[in-house]
């Protein structure tokens, strides 16, 4: 397959110009500019430049706002809610994130609650942030109902990632984001696009027949990672970031888009725990007590999470980034 090659600098302006270009305001086009670079930049394909065609056509179909400005409310000591107007996550997040962090660091612990948000990015990008700070994160987010419940043959669960995040010094966080699916739904459209079947075990047909066709896992219903393990979390992210937050299911969520093919609106729950603040002047002892785990899952081969974008976020810096011409092109068309 031909390829294109993109430096990052190359990747952002790209990206920008086609936000610009659909009317998103500098604002929000800045920040989606820079979240789908990063995902590319860390080799997370399905949450890098591809991502443009979705964003831009679920602008295009009338469900995402391009210039809304969110609305912070200081809801408690320890919450913050953020109203982000029907638009994109990503400013809401940032413009709320000091409040967040500020409010974990005299309480302890604080959560931030996003609503009225149309999400695709990947949670890790949530995360990071924390992490650098010197604080402990988690974040989740339902989607559209397209997950099968384990025992189940429809779909009622969204994608459902939760992500979670812990500091350490002069090194990469620690830091993990995954779908409750057995598979990202991304990573499902990817393999549609290029013609290649997907495992066994990620989705069944609309017969609730396993099926390694992309196309008709798609048209049927995904499955949960680990049987009725992952279909427990993936039902704790929709009470976490929908009725506990006052937001939308991953069902109401997809009756919502009324087939217009958008992609998921509704909440995000981020956590921010801070060490210092549990610790006091032990803090450093039991960080580095953190440490020992780490290094003991090292010493017999695991890789630690999240290792493998802090490696591709190293070379692609140098290299750039390199997406098939087809997509390139498709790109360029927006």
């Amino acid at each position: 397959m031909e390829t294109v090659n993109l430096s990052l600098a190359e990747a952002y302006a790209l990206a920008r110009e086609v936000l610009s270009k659909n009317g998103f305001s500098a604002e929000h086009a800045d920040a989606i500019a820079r979240n789908v670079t990063a995902g590319e930049r860390d080799g997370c394909a399905s949450h890098g430049l591809w991502r443009l065609l979705g964003i831009v056509e679920t602008l295009r179909k009338g469900k995402v706002s391009a210039d809304a400005r969110p609305e912070i409310s200081d809801r408690a000591p320890a919450i913050v809610q953020v109203d982000a107007g029907g638009a994109y996550s990503l400013v809401a997040y940032e413009l709320a994130l000091p409040l967040l962090m500020a409010k974990a660091r005299q309480c302890g612990m604080a959560a931030m609650a996003i609503n009225r948000c149309v999400h695709f990015s990947a949670l890790f990008a949530d995360i990071e942030p924390l992490t650098d700070a010197g604080l402990v994160g988690y974040a989740c987010t339902p989607s559209h109902a397209w997950v099968a419940p384990a025992g189940g043959t429809r779909p009622l669960f969204g994608t459902n990632p939760i992500a979670f995040g812990w500091p350490r010094k002069d090194k990469p966080p620690y830091l993990f984001d995954m779908a409750t699916s057995a598979a990202a739904r991304g990573e499902i459209q990817l393999h549609q696009r290029a013609g290649k079947s997907i495992p066994e075990g990620w989705g069944i047909d609309s017969e609730g027949q396993p099926s390694t066709d992309p196309q008709a896992v798609l048209d049927g219903a995904m499955l949960t990672f680990g049987g009725h393990k992952g279909s427990a979390f993936a039902a704790m992210v929709e009470l976490l970031a929908g009725p506990l937050i006052g937001d939308m299911t991953s069902a109401e969520s997809l009756a919502w888009d009324a087939g217009a093919g958008g992609l998921p609106y509704g909440g995000e729950l981020i956590l921010a725990f801070d060490p210092v603040r549990f610790l006091g002047e032990e803090a450093h002892v039991h960080l580095a007590r953190a440490e020992t785990l780490f290094a003991a899952m090292q010493e017999q081969g695991a890789r630690l999470p999240g290792e493998r974008r802090f490696i591709c976020r190293e070379k692609t810096t140098v290299e750039g980034v390199t997406i098939p011409c087809k997509l390139y092109e498709e790109i360029r068309a927006l």
